[in-house]
């Protein structure tokens, strides 16, 4: 027996590299019998859907930037590049750039990995990238590092080389991502179960009509006739209803508080947000939203932070990488503009911006631009306040803007 094996190493799918078919799922599971829910499954859950909606649109939706480096060491849009035309405005003929990200992130998210074949042209520049499912995706990977992509369409199995698929991974210990969907398995099981028994509660009105208590002994033959008959007139339409006399009717109420289902149910949101890293507070709950801040605006910045961001470099890495020529990635960079999740509030925009002017950070027409205005004459000046100046020179500015005031009315 391995060593290794005997004291309970070298077994987790996880963090083991093996050649031939990578698996992104656990090679063990911490409850038996737990029932496998797939992606459509998963996303009947209403936390399921809503914390994918979230990462996936929120990512989405800020503009992707394509750089190029000048010889000064500066950098200029490179609006003029296929890059730019690429990532920016149509990734393929059959979706929006918006459209394309959130169906990557769809996969990386639930599945741990995003593939999309790159269509190139005849100098090795990137001209289009179609996404492929997850599900349809095996990496192979071969001793002789030669590794190789195989796409499933039915019964069709299709071999794309490495440098013709951007593939971005989730958290791994390997070659490929690990499937967050699968590691979950457990929690969407209990979520899914405490769904099917609300859906249960309710559909029985959430209670125990009551109990019929004779005042006088029964043999099981009456009992029998009773319960039939009480049968009969639940399944009748509603109307005055005659049942034997000498029956007193004990009313039970069984709430969904009683058999503590609600709170089995708030509880599965804030699990499922903590696997997706979406506070409970972006999920609709009230409870336990003072996690990471003791403000709402706390708890969304750190999403941005310790979400947000480590997706957006996930993907800005993995095009660098895979999408882009060798000579393009001497001159070129492309990125999410994080700046745009801030265009939420206008007084923060605004702030920001006279601070810049005010401390010559940036002119006003450049400001100007990030608001879409139109830059006047005189605005590409850069200014700053000059409030703080020595004790000695006191005086000297007075007397320098009074003397060039008096040349100006005399000229």
């Amino acid at each position: 027996m391995n060593i290794f094996k005997f004291f309970g190493f070298g077994q987790s799918a996880a963090l083991t590299n093996r050649y031939g078919r990578q698996m992104s799922g656990p090679s063990e599971t911490i409850v038996q019998d737990v029932r496998g829910v797939g992606v459509d499954g998963a996303l009947q859950i209403a936390t399921v859907w809503r914390a994918v909606e979230i990462i996936a649109k929120t990512i989405a939706t800020l503009p992707i930037m394509v750089y190029r480096t000048t010889g000064n060491g500066l950098r200029e849009e490179a609006r003029d590049a296929t890059l730019w035309d690429l990532l920016h405005n149509r990734p393929n003929s059959r979706q929006t750039p918006v459209e394309f990200w959130i169906a990557m992130l769809l996969n990386l998210v639930l599945r741990g990995n995003a593939y999309a074949e790159i269509k190139r042209d005849s100098k090795g520049s990137a001209f289009a990238l179609i996404v492929l499912p997850a599900d349809q995706v095996q990496l192979e990977t071969k001793a002789s590092g030669d590794d190789v992509y195989h796409y499933v369409n039915g019964s069709d199995v299709r071999p794309i080389p490495v440098e013709n698929v951007l593939h971005i991974r989730e958290m791994c210990g390997g070659y490929v991502g690990m499937s967050r969907l699968e590691y979950m398995r457990i929690s969407v099981s209990e979520s899914v179960n405490a769904q099917g028994a609300a859906n249960g509660l309710f559909a029985s009105n959430g209670r125990t009509t009551g109990i019929l208590s004779p005042e006088q002994t029964m043999t099981p033959a009456q009992w029998g006739q009773l319960q039939d008959r009480v049968d009969e007139l639940a399944k009748a339409p509603r109307q005055i209803q005659v049942l034997p006399g000498n029956l007193k009717l004990s009313q039970i109420n069984l709430t969904p508080q009683d058999i503590e289902l609600l709170t089995t149910r708030q509880f599965s949101v804030q699990e499922i947000g903590r696997w997706f890293g979406v506070p409970a507070i972006l999920l609709n709950q009230t409870e336990g939203t003072t996690t990471l801040g003791s403000s709402s605006g706390d708890i969304i910045e750190n999403f941005y932070k310790l979400t947000i961001r480590p997706y957006v470099v996930m993907i800005e890495q993995a095009v660098k990488q895979r999408v882009m020529s060798s000579r393009e990635r001497a001159t070129i960079t492309a990125e999410f503009n994080m700046d745009a999740l801030l265009r939420a509030s206008l007084k923060d925009r605004i702030e920001i911006a006279a601070k810049k002017v005010q401390n010559g950070l940036a002119n006003r027409n450049e400001c100007r631009k990030l608001e879409n205005d139109a830059p006047y004459a005189g605005g590409d000046v850069y200014t700053v306040q000059s409030n703080l100046l020595p004790i000695d020179m006191l005086g000297q500015q007075t007397a320098a803007v009074s003397s060039a005031s008096i040349n100006t009315v005399l000229q």
